[in-house]
């Protein structure tokens, strides 16, 4: 039975993944028109996920330089903030790279920031989950990849390839720990990016389901309190997959600094 025919016979009919769609901004199938089918999209064609990560820019740039631009000895509430932000991303990126590690920590606040800010402005309503999108978060996961790969290259040359040959082990097992490293290694930037967008999608569909039932007069109460705990669940959710995008970062990036085990 088609949704069509479900719709007429009086069923439930609900589609937690639409809300994943990605659609122009503009014209019939845009996302002010979302009843018409999806037109093609291409490379040059604005959309809810380009509209979003521009909300996303936006808001690290208004917290972090209108927000702190006065730098007041006694901050305000906006330059708190964006203090408690800098502050926690310094120790980080110090905790796990050490000292000099902290020349590279611009890189990790402004993953963190922004990560942690598309995943809250998703959490809006009638908003749209960038961070749900593999081709989103793989950007991001392939870009540390590439990023520490080379600084290690550059930094250690060939002794960078230490990383894989563990000299504590005895040495007939080297080499197979060694194809093992290798091999963990190269999964890397595929784990770091599906996991953030794993966790985001699967907390949204779910609300999008619970959401379904509460057209139901019987269930809707308990539905009702379902999606009020997970939306609680998700807002932690946001934040802990921006933290833990930012310190796997951090200690890909000590791999870099240090590679030798």
């Amino acid at each position: 039975m088609n949704a069509d025919a479900a719709h007429d016979a009086g069923g439930l009919v609900f589609h937690p993944l639409d809300q994943f769609i990605v659609r122009p901004i503009f014209g019939e199938g845009g996302i002010f028109s979302p009843t018409f089918p999806v037109p093609p999209i291409h490379w040059y064609t604005p959309t809810n996920v380009t509209l979003w990560l521009a909300l996303a820019a936006l808001a690290v740039i208004l917290l972090f330089v209108v927000g702190s631009r006065g730098r007041a000895i006694v901050p305000t509430r906006t330059q708190s903030v964006g203090e408690l932000f800098y502050g926690f991303t310094h120790k980080m990126v110090e905790d796990v790279c050490g000292k000099e590690g902290l020349k590279y920590f611009p890189y990790v606040m402004t993953i963190f920031v922004f990560i942690l800010f598309a995943n809250f402005l998703g959490l809006l309503p009638m908003s749209f989950a960038t961070t749900s999108h593999i081709a989103v978060t793989a950007i991001l996961g392939f870009g540390v990849f590439f990023f520490v790969t080379i600084l290690g290259f550059v930094l250690n040359g060939p002794s960078f390839l230490k990383l894989f040959w563990m000299t504590d082990a005895p040495l007939i097992l080297r080499p197979v720990i060694a194809v093992i490293e290798l091999i963990s290694y190269f999964v890397r930037p595929v784990s770091h990016s599906v996991r953030l967008a794993g966790n985001i999608m699967a907390g949204h569909a779910v609300i999008k389901v619970f959401a379904g039932f509460a057209a139901i007069a019987v269930i809707s109460p308990v539905s009702i309190l379902a999606i009020t705990a997970i939306y609680g669940l998700e807002v932690l959710v946001a934040g802990i997959q921006a933290y833990v995008f930012a310190i796997l970062t951090c200690v890909y990036l000590k791999d870099a600094l240090h590679p030798a085990h």
